[in-house]
């Protein structure tokens, strides 16, 4: 490389890296709209959660085909963009595998290694592509996945398999010039799959081959910051945020909800009149209006529901397994993520356009982009918590948007108010006083 192709190496590099860290700012100050929730207890269990599920993977196999998949497709590119290191000095220096001297046998495995782990990758990726597109498994086609989510998916197995073909071509390069009487390049790593792509330069002159190895090696790494950038528009966000995402998750068994500070207080004075409320914590402001009960925007959901809807895969895991939309019902658990999502953004968007301020814009969550009937489908069994591969959790979004509902529009379908009276006046969901409760006994 000559000293101007470093130098315009060096400006690729600051822009690509540029615009990716202006990027995780913008979510990083996205996630932070949320309201605040302590989730730094237990670290060791946090800590194996990651381990196991970010990973080790451990949620994706329960699937077996399309977990070993993605295992070959996760482990492969993480690992093959170690050499990222390697090509971003050679790209700045001007060197040739810099790293080969060092390590001796060690480089030669390595490289072996990323060689084949870019053919499992183009062999998995090949794979999805077929089940999403000539297979249409159920829950790549459904209605909830249209426009550019449905599109999303297949750019990104384009992307990668471009990517790794291109790796293969600039090693398939590179061992020919290694190998050519001249020894244009000096011998470095070993090509067990890139060999044999070798042959087709057979016949070109040194020239053509150094020159098409430059063009391979520039759209590789170009490809990598582009993509790396695209990850914000994208659900492949998750390869960065599953660990975040399932360090903080929910450490409380699925089944149990958290219960509003605000009620807890109330019904304390309730049983002794002589309770203090805020004695465990007391308000930063008495004089300030109570907090709002549940959530209809995004800003009432707390910081790792925000971070849950950032991380979403779109797999549809969820939704097809969800009770409620397997009976023909309006929910999608994954809806809910990626209108979170989409909500997320706009409000991000807004406070761009303002110059770090929301401006109200008459739209919330909550009917404009997840309606009542959604909400109420729900049976909060937790098969969507339950299989989700990162751990995020539709149904935590799902109840406190109900919550907003009942709490503080009374907007509750007519069956719960009446189940929520009887439980009222008579102690019981059913419309029986306390002492006819037991006349069934009686009659049978």
């Amino acid at each position: 490389m000559s000293y101007l192709d470093n130098i315009l190496f060096a400006i690729l590099l600051i822009v690509g890296f540029g615009f990716f860290a202006a990027s995780v700012k913008k979510i990083i100050r996205n996630i932070n709209l949320g309201v605040d929730v302590d989730r730094k207890d237990n670290p060791k269990a946090r800590w194996k959660n990651m381990a196991l599920i970010a990973l080790g993977q451990s949620k994706m196999v329960r699937r077996p085909v399309a977990g070993i998949l993605h295992i070959f497709v996760y482990v492969g590119f993480i690992i093959i963009n170690i050499e990222l290191l390697e090509i971003i000095i050679d790209g700045l220096f001007g060197t040739h595998r810099i790293f080969a001297p060092y390590l001796g046998v060690v480089y030669d495995v390595l490289i072996a290694s990323f060689e084949i782990l870019a053919i499992l990758v183009i062999f998995a990726v090949t794979v999805f592509w077929i089940r999403r597109n000539f297979i249409r498994l159920k829950r790549f086609i459904h209605s909830d996945l249209t426009g550019f989510p449905k599109s999303d998916a297949n750019y990104i197995l384009y992307f990668e398999t471009v990517l790794m073909i291109l790796f293969l071509l600039m090693n398939a390069a590179d061992y020919h010039l290694q190998n050519v009487p001249e020894g244009i390049f000096h011998k470095a790593g070993s090509f067990p799959i890139s060999q044999f792509i070798a042959p087709i330069f057979n016949g070109m002159s040194n020239e053509l081959v150094v020159l098409l190895f430059e063009v391979f090696w520039w759209l590789h790494i170009a490809g990598i910051l582009v993509f790396m950038n695209y990850l914000y528009f994208s659900k492949h966000l998750h390869i960065l945020l599953a660990f975040p995402n399932t360090y903080f998750a929910n450490l409380k068994p699925e089944g149990q909800f958290d219960n509003l500070a605000s009620v807890t207080n109330e019904v304390k004075l309730m049983m002794d009149p002589n309770a203090d409320p805020f004695a465990a914590a007391p308000p930063a402001d008495e004089n300030a209006a109570p907090s709002k009960f549940g959530a209809s925007d995004v800003q009432d959901l707390n910081w790792v529901q925000l971070l849950n809807a950032y991380t979403c895969t779109e797999c549809g895991r969820c939704t097809s397994s969800c009770p409620a939309n397997q009976t023909g019902k309006k929910l999608s658990p994954r809806k809910i993520m990626m209108d979170t999502r989409d909500r997320l953004t706009e409000v991000g968007k807004n406070i761009d356009a303002n110059k770090g301020v929301f401006v109200p814009d008459n739209k919330s969550l909550l009917n404009d982009y997840i309606t009542p009937e959604e909400l109420w489908a729900c049976t909060s069994c937790n098969a969507c918590v339950e299989e989700c591969p990162v751990n995020i959790s539709p149904l935590s979004i799902i109840m406190d948007m109900r919550r907003y509902l009942v709490m503080e529009q009374s907007a509750a379908p007519m069956s719960l108010n009446a189940m929520m009276t009887n439980i009222e006046n008579n102690g019981a969901p059913w419309q029986y006083s306390q002492q006819d409760r037991l006349n069934w006994k009686n009659e049978n």
